[in-house]
């Protein structure tokens, strides 16, 4: 899916080598102008570096907090963007390590950052998240891109596809920790029913 904004993820190790499938990992298999820079310092990165610094672009930061721009209210000045294009830097980790990624890159709160306010709790049903505002990444970009769409910044062009895979994705898990379940009680029960050594049982002929 077409984006005018470039989203991108900076996303914590553990999730971009542990994790197979994240929802950082599945917004960007969906929007086309998007991608991941994997780290935990950003100030020296030269991906970061070469985005945040080439004239052409506008680069914000999605984090709350004090000076944040509600974009929902029009808090974002879409008009400052002149011809350049909208880069939004997400940081994709957990609450804990993302706090701890912000404060190990200084330049990156030194951009103008935005906020948002979700319309609803997250869609979260296999993970449980530290506060009733916080969202996974893919909840976030889609509230990010319906924001800006309001705001007249951008064009969110299938706002359903996001929340789909999200939901195709919780689906797949929940079955998937089923069927492991269903086999490990499988085991455990013919564990039980097996003779044990010594007992003077012999497999039937």
């Amino acid at each position: 899916m077409e984006t005018r904004s470039r989203i991108v993820l900076l996303m914590h190790p553990m999730e971009y080598r542990h994790q197979k499938c994240t929802t950082g990992r599945l917004t960007c298999l969906n929007l086309a102008n998007s991608e991941i820079i994997p780290g935990e310092r950003f100030d020296d990165n030269p991906r970061v570096r070469a985005l945040t610094g080439d004239p052409g672009n506008y680069p914000v930061l999605l984090y709350p907090g004090e000076g944040a721009m509600r974009i929902h209210d029009g808090g974002f000045p879409a008009s400052a963007l002149g011809n350049r294009n909208l880069v939004v830097f997400l940081i994709d980790a957990t609450w804990s390590c993302a706090r701890k990624m912000a404060r190990l890159s200084p330049s990156l709160l030194r951009l103008p950052r935005l906020m948002i306010d979700p319309c609803a709790p997250s869609r979260f049903t296999i993970k449980r998240q530290p506060a009733p505002w916080c969202l996974s990444t893919l909840e976030a970009t889609h509230e990010l891109l319906l924001s800006l769409e309001a705001g007249g910044v951008d064009v969110y062009p299938d706002k359903d596809r996001l929340l789909a895979a999200f939901d195709a994705m919780q689906d797949f898990q929940i079955r998937s920790i089923t069927a492991a379940a269903g086999r490990f009680t499988h085991r455990v029960r013919g564990l039980r029913g097996a003779p044990s050594e010594g007992s003077g049982a012999s497999p039937v002929a």
